[in-house]
């Protein structure tokens, strides 16, 4: 008996849970759950529904102002002057920004892609091999430690609504949420180039107005409010000590500033 499955889907079926596996990472679902240290005290802060949105916008600004202040500081240290310091912040910020919209474009991209394919397969198996894929849930439930009687009734009243059959299957079999939705390529571009690009213009921005060793003072000062302010946003997510986590974020931007203005110092040294 020949299978109802095209060759296409066939080859989609073998692979599935490797593909399933990539989608998986794209979305950052497969993080170690690790409990929190010490007591919970109180309602625990959340971020809601808006932990996406705010996680991205957070880790944007970020990545630009990190990137951009080790930079700026790194040819500042080389004793260059506040003119080609502007011009190198500038083509940061851009490169910076460029790179991580389209990285983020191609990532969401692909992850959509695979994703509309495994729901594909899932919505032709379920309505082609309909018993094959009820003794499937059966397994999986099984596997879970519910026993066989109840997994069976479970799994009928799942497969009785296609609708439901193909929600379950798609986050029992395959590790995805169909109600999380896919999101839009172009959506997470524009925010990630608006976010890093925000980050990056903060040290880069005392040069617009001044030059010189005051420059690299205000720089490093906006710069490290900013951290501050960034650090202790990241609390709303993790429910973690605000003074603790504007403090960590600090003392990372801080430190690769001084190692990259270092360089720029030995490099200064050794050209001089």
């Amino acid at each position: 008996m020949s299978s109802p499955l095209s060759p296409e889907d066939q080859r989609t079926h073998a692979s599935r849970g490797t593909l399933a596996s990539v989608v998986r990472r794209l979305r950052r679902q497969r993080a170690r759950i690790v409990p929190h240290p010490g007591p919970a005290t109180g309602e625990q802060r959340t971020a809601g529904g808006h932990s996406g949105a705010l996680r991205a916008a957070i880790f944007g600004v970020n990545d630009g102002l990190v990137s951009n202040l080790a930079l700026i500081f790194g040819v500042a240290g080389a004793g260059v002057s506040s003119e080609v310091i502007l011009v190198t912040g500038i083509a940061g910020l851009l490169a910076g920004a460029f790179s991580m919209a389209a990285g983020e474009y191609i990532s969401m991209k692909v992850q959509r892609e695979v994703f509309e394919r495994l729901i594909h397969l899932e919505a032709h198996e379920i309505g082609s091999l309909p018993q094959q894929e009820r003794d499937e849930l059966v397994g999986i439930y099984e596997r879970k430690g519910v026993p066989h009687e109840l997994a069976s009734q479970l799994a009928d009243v799942l497969m009785a609504d296609p609708e439901v059959a193909l929600e379950t299957h798609a986050r029992e079999e395959l590790g995805l949420d169909v109600d999380e939705g896919l999101g839009s390529p172009w959506a997470a571009a524009g925010s990630s180039f608006v976010t890093f690009s925000f980050g990056a213009f903060v040290p880069l921005a005392p040069f617009l107005v001044t030059e010189g060793t005051p420059a690299v003072v205000a720089s490093g000062v906006v710069s490290a409010i900013t951290l501050l302010g960034v650090g202790a946003a990241t609390s709303f997510l993790t429910g973690r000590s605000a003074e603790l986590s504007a403090i960590r974020m600090l003392s990372i931007g801080a430190s690769a500033a001084a190692i990259t203005y270092g360089v720029g110092k030995l490099l200064d040294v050794a050209v001089t």
